[in-house]
C-alpha cells in the first residue's frame, strides 16, 4: 500500500560558489528521495556578475531553483556587509513565509547566512546547520558560526572536537551528529576535471604543478587585506604557474582582486579565476604543488590530497589542523621559508598516508538520511536546556 504521508519540504540556502561545492552531494541525495520536496534558494554572491554569476551552476548541474534573491550590495565596506544581511531578511521573509518548509538547511559561517537564520527563527521554522563547532578566531565567521549553532535545531559537525564543542554550548546530544565535511565527498564521488581540460579552461600549461592561491579578507582586522603585501612579495619570487581563486565578498576583497590582476598582467604564467566549476576546482587541487592563503579549503580539504597548505595570518586560528598545514605570519620571509619547506622531499614524504580529521567522504548520505527521517514539529523546534555539570 502506498504511503499517504506528504513529502517533507526541505529548503536549502546557498549564498556562494564555495557553499554550493559543499552542498552539492547533499542536494543530489535529497533530490533522489521521493520523501523529500527539495526547495533550493540562491542568494548573495551567486547573483553578482562581479563574482561570476555562479547561480548558473545550479542549472548546469541539474538542480532546479525555487527562488533567486538578490541582496549583495556592490560594496567593499563593512556597512555594505551589514546592509546585505538586512536586504536578505526582507526578501527571505516573504519567500519563507510562503514556503513554510518543514526544515531549513544552512551551512558554515558566512555572514549572509544570518539573514535566513533570523527569518526562520521568527517564522518558527526548524533549522539544520552544517559545520558548526569549529573555530576561526581571526574572522567574524567565528561569531556567525556560533550564532547559527544556537539558532539551529539539528547539527551536522565535521569532527569529534566540533561535536563536543556544540554540546558544550548547551545543545542536546541527540541533536548533534558527526557527519564529516561534505565537500570531501567530491574526492570519492565526483568526476574531477583532467589536466587536459584544466589547461583548456585556464589557457595555461600545467606540465609544472601550479601553486593555488586562495586568500580572503581578515574581517576582524582594521585593514582586512593587510597581509597581501607580504603575500605578493613572496609570490614575485615564483617562476612556475600560479592560479588565484577569487576572494569572498567580504569588506576588503577589492584590494586583493586588484593586486591579483596586476600580478597576472606581469606574470604570463598566472591566472585569476572567479568562476571555476567545482569539478574544475577539485581537479586543479589534484594537480597542484601547494596551496597558499588563508582559506578554510586549505584547512579542511587539502589534507585528503596530501597537499601542502601554507596558512597565512590569523584568519583560521583555532581550527583543527592536519600535518600538511604550515602556519606562518603575514611576513614575506616567513612565507618564503614555508614555500621551501612545502617543496622539500622530507616534508612531502611525511604526508604520505596522512588522515584528514574533517571526514571520510561519506557526509552527504549521512546528512540526507537524517534530514529525511528526523522528528519534525515541536519535537524538533522546542529545545530543552541542558543541565550544567
Amino acid at each position: 500500500m502506498q504511503s499517504t504521508t506528504p513529502p517533507r519540504r526541505i529548503a536549502v540556502v546557498s549564498s556562494s560558489r564555495a557553499d554550493f561545492g559543499h552542498l552539492f552531494w547533499i542536494l543530489r541525495e535529497l533530490q533522489s528521495l521521493d520523501s523529500v520536496d527539495l526547495k533550493i534558494i540562491a542568494t548573495a554572491s551567486h547573483l553578482a556578475p562581479g563574482f561570476g554569476q555562479t547561480v548558473d551552476q545550479f542549472e548546469a548541474h541539474g538542480f532546479e531553483l525555487e527562488a533567486c534573491l538578490e541582496n549583495l550590495l556592490d560594496s567593499d565596506s563593512d556597512v555594505g556587509m551589514a546592509k546585505t544581511i538586512g536586504l536578505g531578511v526582507l526578501g527571505l521573509a516573504d519567500l519563507l513565509g510562503r514556503l513554510r518548509p518543514d526544515l531549513l538547511l544552512l551551512i558554515a559561517d558566512r555572514y549572509e547566512m544570518l539573514a535566513p537564520a533570523s527569518t526562520a527563527l521568527a517564522l518558527r521554522i526548524p533549522m539544520a546547520h552544517i559545520e558548526g563547532g569549529e573555530i576561526s578566531e581571526g574572522a567574524i565567521d567565528d561569531a556567525v558560526r556560533n550564532a547559527l549553532t544556537k539558532m539551529s535545531h539539528l547539527h551536522f559537525v565535521s569532527t569529534e572536537q566540533a561535536r563536543r564543542r556544540v554540546i558544550a554550548m548547551g545543545e542536546e546530544a541527540w541533536r548533534v551528529r558527526r557527519a564529516g565535511a561534505p565537500s570531501l565527498d567530491h574526492l570519492r564521488r565526483s568526476q574531477l576535471s583532467s589536466r587536459e581540460r584544466l589547461e583548456q579552461v585556464l589557457e595555461l600549461d600545467l606540465n609544472t604543478p601550479p601553486v593555488i592561491v586562495a586568500h580572503h579578507p581578515v574581517t576582524l582586522m582594521r585593514d582586512a587585506a593587510g597581509e597581501i603585501d607580504a603575500l605578493f612579495e613572496a609570490l614575485d619570487t615564483l617562476d612556475g604557474p600560479v592560479v588565484f581563486c577569487f576572494p569572498n565578498a567580504d569588506a576588503g576583497h577589492q584590494a586583493i582582486i586588484e593586486r591579483a590582476r596586476a600580478y597576472c598582467r606581469r606574470q604570463p604564467r598566472a591566472r585569476l579565476n572567479f568562476n571555476l566549476d567545482l569539478f574544475d576546482f577539485w581537479g586543479l587541487l589534484k594537480q597542484a604543488e601547494m596551496m597558499i592563503g588563508n582559506s578554510s579549503s586549505g584547512i579542511m580539504e587539502t589534507p585528503s590530497l596530501e597537499l601542502p597548505f601554507i596558512n597565512i595570518g590569523p584568519r583560521q586560528r583555532g581550527r583543527e589542523r592536519a600535518l600538511n598545514v604550515i602556519d606562518v605570519p603575514g611576513e614575506r620571509d616567513a612565507i618564503l621559508a614555508a614555500i621551501d619547506k612545502a617543496r622539500s622531499p622530507e616534508f612531502r614524504n611525511s604526508l604520505r598516508g596522512m588522515s584528514n580529521p574533517y571526514g571520510d567522504g561519506h557526509a552527504a548520505r549521512r546528512i540526507a538520511e537524517t534530514l529525511a527521517s528526523c522528528p519534525l514539529g515541536d519535537e524538533l523546534l522546542v529545545k530543552k536546556a541542558v543541565d550544567l555539570k
